[in-house]
C-alpha cells in the first residue's frame, strides 16, 4: 500500500531569470502595435528571430514545393520587431551590439 507524500519548496529559491527572456508571439505583436501602430505577422517575427539566431522549431505547415514564394519582412516592420526583441531582452540592445 502506498501513502501520498507532500513536498514543499519555496519558489524564491528557483532561478527564473531564464524564463524572462522569451516573449510570446502575441506579446511581440502587441508591443509592436502599441509602439509603432504596425501589425506584424508570425512569419515576419520568425524571420527576424532567425536572422538573430534565435532557434525556432520546424514549421509544421511549410510549403510542399520548392518554387513557392514566401513574403519577406519589410524593413520598417523588421526594425519594429527588433525593437520589441530588444525590449524583451531576446537580443542585445543596439548599444550592446558589437560594432561592424
Amino acid at each position: 500500500m502506498s501513502k501520498p507524500v507532500r513536498v514543499g519548496f519555496s519558489l524564491e529559491a528557483l532561478d527564473t531569470s531564464c524564463l524572462l527572456n522569451d516573449a510570446t508571439y502575441q506579446q511581440i505583436k502587441d508591443y509592436v502595435l502599441a509602439h509603432t501602430g504596425l501589425h506584424v505577422s508570425n512569419l515576419y517575427i520568425a524571420q527576424v528571430k532567425a536572422k538573430h539566431g534565435i532557434i525556432e522549431r520546424e514549421c509544421y505547415n511549410k510549403a510542399k514545393s520548392d518554387g513557392s514564394k514566401v513574403p519577406q519582412c519589410p524593413p520598417e516592420k523588421e526594425q519594429a520587431i527588433e525593437e520589441a526583441l530588444r525590449h524583451f531582452r531576446m537580443i542585445p540592445a543596439a548599444s550592446d551590439s558589437p560594432e561592424k
